[in-house]
């Protein structure tokens, strides 16, 4: 009884959806601040000015961060028996590790030693950062996500024309940059592909200066196209703000109706 006490308890503290609170539970808090901490050492680890002289401190710092993580994975599988349903706990236990979450966490654990099984593998750790997201279902945060995403569903035939319309922009100014620059510049414009390199920096207004058009033709295409490239980016940007006025006013009408409502 003791037992499937403790297991209770520590189930409220790691599963969101059973904190009766609003946002994170204790636990949970100390585990984002954990995810946190070891990103933060992830990237210092990687700048050879903080590294050098401190290989064994941020050897240390990763074992410890793994058997912390380690620790929590098994306590989410020995609590998944908690979960709600009349399946035996095995079954309980075997659909955690091959849901969404526990195969993310799963991941997450693995991508923790990874570096000490082969080179090169350090920024898998930053992976972790996934899982705040998974642990924030609740509260304020999880309200923004819904309407953040009701605004995306609510607008998706306007932002696929958009999507559409920016495609369809790209290509035409990648092919006609080939026309008018292929024999100037082959190596950059030479084909249809190769334009679209320019034509995405273009059309996103980024601007990288690689490949740019030499000819008088070609410039004013390119002064075009990135006038028109203003205009796709903030087309998305304008629909996605009023849709998403629109659910914030929605949620506060219905707040002020009332469960009555």
């Amino acid at each position: 009884m003791m037992a499937h006490a403790l297991r209770r308890k520590l189930y409220v503290q790691l599963d969101p959806s059973r904190w009766p609170a609003s946002g994170l539970s204790p636990l949970n808090a100390l585990i984002c601040t954990a995810i946190l901490v070891a990103t933060i050492s992830a990237v210092a680890e990687t700048e050879p000015l903080i590294a050098r002289g401190r290989e064994a401190l941020f050897a240390r710092l990763e074992i410890g961060f793994g058997l912390f993580f380690a620790a929590e994975y098994l306590g989410r599988l020995w609590t998944a028996a908690e979960a709600d349903g009349a399946r035996p706990p095995w079954r309980k236990r075997l659909r955690f590790v091959l849901s969404p979450s526990g195969l993310i966490d799963l991941l997450v654990l693995a991508t923790t030693f990874a570096p000490f099984l082969t080179s090169n593998a350090q920024m898998l750790r930053l992976l972790r950062l996934f899982r705040i997201a998974r642990l924030a279902k609740l509260g304020r945060m999880s309200t923004a996500m819904r309407h953040i995403a009701d605004a995306v569903a609510s607008r998706r035939m306007e932002l696929a024309l958009t999507a559409g319309f920016g495609a369809g922009l790209m290509v035409a100014g990648a092919t006609a940059l080939y026309w008018l620059e292929g024999a100037v510049q082959p190596d950059k414009f030479g084909s249809i592909p190769r334009a679209l390199w320019w034509a995405v920096i273009t059309l996103t207004t980024t601007g990288y200066g690689d490949v740019y058009p030499v000819t008088p033709a070609g410039k004013l295409v390119a002064s075009l196209v990135a006038i028109c490239g203003i205009a796709v980016i903030a087309l998305p940007t304008g629909i996605l703000a009023a849709a998403f006025s629109d659910a914030l006013q929605r949620a506060r009408e219905a707040k002020a109706r009332g469960p009555e409502a």
